[in-house]
Protein backbone atom coordinates (compact mmCIF):
# COMPACT_ATOMS: atom_id res chain seq x y z
CA UNK A 1 0.00 0.00 0.00
CA UNK A 2 1.41 3.45 -0.91
CA UNK A 3 2.83 5.11 2.18
CA UNK A 4 0.34 7.98 2.23
CA UNK A 5 -2.54 5.52 2.19
CA UNK A 6 -0.92 3.36 4.87
CA UNK A 7 -0.70 6.45 7.06
CA UNK A 8 -4.30 7.47 6.35
CA UNK A 9 -5.63 4.02 7.19
CA UNK A 10 -3.42 3.56 10.27
CA UNK A 11 -6.31 4.10 12.75
CA UNK A 12 -8.31 1.39 10.98
CA UNK A 13 -5.35 -0.97 10.98
CA UNK A 14 -4.87 -0.43 14.71
CA UNK A 15 -8.59 -0.97 15.31
CA UNK A 16 -8.52 -4.26 13.40
CA UNK A 17 -5.38 -5.57 15.11
CA UNK A 18 -5.95 -4.45 18.71
CA UNK A 19 -9.67 -5.27 18.72
CA UNK A 20 -8.68 -8.89 18.29
CA UNK A 21 -7.44 -8.68 21.88
CA UNK A 22 -9.93 -6.25 23.40
CA UNK A 23 -12.75 -4.19 21.83
CA UNK A 24 -12.25 -1.20 24.11
CA UNK A 25 -8.49 -1.11 23.60
CA UNK A 26 -8.93 -1.40 19.84
CA UNK A 27 -11.44 1.45 19.67
CA UNK A 28 -9.32 3.65 21.93
CA UNK A 29 -6.16 2.95 19.90
CA UNK A 30 -7.98 3.83 16.69
CA UNK A 31 -9.34 7.05 18.20
CA UNK A 32 -5.98 8.20 19.54
CA UNK A 33 -4.30 7.53 16.17
CA UNK A 34 -7.12 9.25 14.24
CA UNK A 35 -7.00 12.40 16.37
CA UNK A 36 -3.20 12.51 16.33
CA UNK A 37 -3.02 12.24 12.54
CA UNK A 38 -5.83 14.76 12.02
CA UNK A 39 -4.17 17.23 14.37
CA UNK A 40 -0.84 16.76 12.62
CA UNK A 41 -2.38 17.38 9.20
CA UNK A 42 -4.18 20.51 10.38
CA UNK A 43 -0.96 21.85 11.88
CA UNK A 44 0.76 21.26 8.56
CA UNK A 45 -1.79 23.52 6.92
CA UNK A 46 -3.85 20.94 5.04
CA UNK A 47 -7.32 22.23 4.28
CA UNK A 48 -10.30 20.63 6.00
CA UNK A 49 -11.90 19.75 2.64
CA UNK A 50 -8.87 17.61 1.83
CA UNK A 51 -9.18 15.76 5.14
CA UNK A 52 -12.71 14.38 4.76
CA UNK A 53 -11.61 10.79 5.34
CA UNK A 54 -9.54 11.75 8.37
CA UNK A 55 -12.43 13.70 9.89
CA UNK A 56 -14.85 10.87 9.18
CA UNK A 57 -12.43 8.39 10.74
CA UNK A 58 -12.22 10.47 13.92
CA UNK A 59 -16.02 10.66 14.18
CA UNK A 60 -16.42 6.90 13.79
CA UNK A 61 -13.64 6.08 16.24
CA UNK A 62 -15.12 8.44 18.83
CA UNK A 63 -18.57 6.84 18.49
CA UNK A 64 -17.15 3.31 18.62
CA UNK A 65 -15.02 4.11 21.67
CA UNK A 66 -18.03 5.58 23.47
CA UNK A 67 -20.06 2.45 22.70
CA UNK A 68 -17.25 0.07 23.67
CA UNK A 69 -16.89 1.68 27.11
CA UNK A 70 -20.56 2.42 27.75
CA UNK A 71 -21.90 -0.96 26.61
CA UNK A 72 -19.01 -3.42 26.37
CA UNK A 73 -21.41 -6.35 25.94
CA UNK A 74 -23.32 -4.79 23.05
CA UNK A 75 -23.94 -7.22 20.15
CA UNK A 76 -23.08 -4.36 17.80
CA UNK A 77 -19.43 -4.84 18.74
CA UNK A 78 -19.59 -8.37 17.36
CA UNK A 79 -19.84 -6.75 13.95
CA UNK A 80 -17.19 -4.11 14.60
CA UNK A 81 -15.04 -5.01 11.58
CA UNK A 82 -17.88 -4.94 9.06
CA UNK A 83 -19.30 -1.74 10.57
CA UNK A 84 -15.90 -0.04 10.36
CA UNK A 85 -15.44 -0.93 6.70
CA UNK A 86 -19.06 -0.07 5.98
CA UNK A 87 -18.44 3.40 7.40
CA UNK A 88 -15.40 3.74 5.14
CA UNK A 89 -17.56 2.73 2.17
CA UNK A 90 -20.21 5.34 3.02
CA UNK A 91 -17.54 7.99 3.43
CA UNK A 92 -15.88 7.14 0.13
CA UNK A 93 -19.18 7.17 -1.79
CA UNK A 94 -20.16 10.45 -0.11
CA UNK A 95 -16.93 12.14 -1.19
CA UNK A 96 -17.67 11.09 -4.77
CA UNK A 97 -21.22 12.44 -4.64
CA UNK A 98 -19.93 15.71 -3.19
CA UNK A 99 -17.33 15.99 -5.93
CA UNK A 100 -14.50 15.72 -3.37
CA UNK A 101 -13.01 12.22 -3.92
CA UNK A 102 -11.04 11.40 -0.79
CA UNK A 103 -8.03 10.15 -2.75
CA UNK A 104 -7.55 13.65 -4.16
CA UNK A 105 -6.87 14.95 -0.65
CA UNK A 106 -4.12 12.37 -0.26
CA UNK A 107 -2.71 12.85 -3.77
CA UNK A 108 -2.50 16.66 -3.41
CA UNK A 109 0.26 16.13 -0.85
CA UNK A 110 2.42 14.50 -3.52
CA UNK A 111 1.93 16.80 -6.54
CA UNK A 112 2.16 20.49 -7.38
CA UNK A 113 -0.85 22.78 -7.20
CA UNK A 114 -0.72 23.08 -11.00
CA UNK A 115 -1.17 19.34 -11.47
CA UNK A 116 -3.85 19.15 -8.77
CA UNK A 117 -5.91 21.73 -10.68
CA UNK A 118 -6.11 19.69 -13.91
CA UNK A 119 -9.01 17.66 -15.23
CA UNK A 120 -6.70 14.68 -15.58
CA UNK A 121 -5.85 14.72 -11.86
CA UNK A 122 -9.50 15.00 -10.91
CA UNK A 123 -10.47 12.21 -13.30
CA UNK A 124 -7.85 9.85 -11.92
CA UNK A 125 -8.99 10.46 -8.37
CA UNK A 126 -12.63 9.90 -9.23
CA UNK A 127 -11.64 6.48 -10.56
CA UNK A 128 -9.42 5.70 -7.56
CA UNK A 129 -12.05 6.72 -5.04
CA UNK A 130 -14.70 4.69 -6.88
CA UNK A 131 -12.47 1.61 -6.72
CA UNK A 132 -11.85 2.08 -2.99
CA UNK A 133 -15.56 2.70 -2.37
CA UNK A 134 -16.59 -0.43 -4.29
CA UNK A 135 -13.91 -2.48 -2.53
CA UNK A 136 -15.02 -1.24 0.89
CA UNK A 137 -18.64 -2.08 0.05
CA UNK A 138 -17.82 -5.64 -0.99
CA UNK A 139 -15.44 -6.07 1.94
CA UNK A 140 -18.01 -4.86 4.48
CA UNK A 141 -20.59 -7.33 3.15
CA UNK A 142 -18.07 -10.18 3.17
CA UNK A 143 -16.95 -9.39 6.72
CA UNK A 144 -20.56 -9.22 7.92
CA UNK A 145 -21.16 -12.70 6.49
CA UNK A 146 -18.02 -14.09 8.13
CA UNK A 147 -18.83 -12.48 11.47
CA UNK A 148 -22.40 -13.79 11.35
CA UNK A 149 -21.81 -17.35 10.15
CA UNK A 150 -18.29 -18.14 11.41
CA UNK A 151 -17.42 -15.52 14.07
CA UNK A 152 -14.55 -17.61 15.45
CA UNK A 153 -12.83 -18.04 12.07
CA UNK A 154 -10.06 -15.53 12.82
CA UNK A 155 -7.82 -16.67 9.95
CA UNK A 156 -10.66 -16.25 7.44
CA UNK A 157 -11.51 -12.82 8.85
CA UNK A 158 -7.90 -11.68 8.49
CA UNK A 159 -7.65 -13.11 4.97
CA UNK A 160 -10.79 -11.27 3.87
CA UNK A 161 -9.49 -7.99 5.33
CA UNK A 162 -6.11 -8.37 3.64
CA UNK A 163 -7.68 -9.15 0.28
CA UNK A 164 -10.14 -6.28 0.62
CA UNK A 165 -7.35 -3.74 1.10
CA UNK A 166 -4.76 -5.29 -1.21
CA UNK A 167 -6.84 -5.11 -4.39
CA UNK A 168 -7.55 -1.34 -4.28
CA UNK A 169 -4.04 -0.63 -2.95
CA UNK A 170 -2.41 -2.39 -5.92
CA UNK A 171 -4.77 -0.59 -8.30
CA UNK A 172 -3.92 2.74 -6.67
CA UNK A 173 -0.20 2.07 -7.06
CA UNK A 174 -0.49 1.25 -10.77
CA UNK A 175 -3.40 3.16 -12.25
CA UNK A 176 -2.06 6.76 -12.08
CA UNK A 177 1.05 5.86 -14.09
CA UNK A 178 -1.01 4.00 -16.67
CA UNK A 179 -3.36 6.99 -16.95
CA UNK A 180 -0.37 9.31 -17.28
CA UNK A 181 0.97 7.27 -20.19
CA UNK A 182 -2.38 7.34 -21.99
CA UNK A 183 -2.71 11.07 -21.42
CA UNK A 184 0.74 11.85 -22.78
CA UNK A 185 0.16 9.54 -25.74
CA UNK A 186 -3.02 11.45 -26.62
CA UNK A 187 -0.96 14.66 -26.54
CA UNK A 188 1.63 13.08 -28.83
CA UNK A 189 4.34 13.21 -26.16
CA UNK A 190 6.79 10.37 -25.38
CA UNK A 191 5.86 9.48 -21.79
CA UNK A 192 9.29 8.07 -21.01
CA UNK A 193 10.84 11.48 -21.57
CA UNK A 194 8.34 13.42 -19.48
CA UNK A 195 9.09 14.33 -15.85
CA UNK A 196 8.03 11.55 -13.49
CA UNK A 197 5.19 12.44 -11.14
CA UNK A 198 2.64 10.47 -9.20
CA UNK A 199 -0.07 11.92 -11.44
CA UNK A 200 -0.17 12.81 -15.16
CA UNK A 201 1.32 16.07 -16.36
CA UNK A 202 -1.23 18.87 -16.67
CA UNK A 203 -2.93 19.29 -20.01
CA UNK A 204 -3.26 22.57 -21.82
CA UNK A 205 -6.94 22.81 -20.84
Amino acid sequence: MPKYYARTFLPWILLAVVSGLDDRAGAAAGLVAALALLGQDLRRGHRADSLILEISTSVFMAALTALAFAAPGSPVLDYGASLAIGWLALTAWATLLLGRPFTAGIARRQVTAEIAATDVFRGINRVLTAVWAASFTVLAAALACVQHWTPDATALLVAVKVAGFTVPAVFTARYPEAARRRHLTRLGLPWAEAPATSQPEPSSR
